[in-house]
């Protein structure tokens, strides 16, 4: 399966931007949704991929490999869990500072084009034996 980098990109913006708000408005709802959001993008079906998909018509000049970013989008979603369980049980320091850890890998991404999830993903794979990755696969 093959990426649009430029989806992924704008992806990342919504991302930051939505993490923005649920810093400055403390919403955990808000941040349930951004946590359905990286599930379904784990998964292979980002809304936000989605819309620029409808709103950009033209075919990319170049693809990249989709487990990468996939890997991202989990990571993504771990953190929005520490966050919601920071809001649920009051811990306010966790919920804002795994927010805030999210918020920060969707903006270099957005801005900067740089993925930290992708990269750890990549460590990932040159660490563990090749066979490792053939049977989960």
């Amino acid at each position: 399966m093959r990426a649009d980098p430029r989806a992924l990109r704008f992806g990342a913006a919504v991302t930051t931007l939505v993490l923005a708000l649920v810093i400055v408005t403390g919403s955990a709802w808000l941040l349930a949704a951004q946590a359905v959001v990286f599930a379904l993008g784990a998964a292979g079906r980002s809304p936000y991929g989605m819309v620029f998909r409808t709103l950009v018509k033209s075919a990319p000049k170049v693809t990249e490999d989709a487990r990468p970013p996939r890997f991202a989008q989990g990571v993504g979603l771990a953190f929005a869990v520490m966050g919601l369980v920071g809001f649920v049980a009051g811990i306010t320091p966790l919920a804002l500072g795994a927010t805030a850890a999210a918020l920060l890998a969707a903006f270099l991404n957005a801005a900067f084009g740089l993925c930290l999830g992708c990269e750890t993903y990549l460590l990932i794979r040159r660490l563990l034996p090749a066979a490792t990755w053939e049977v989960h696969q």
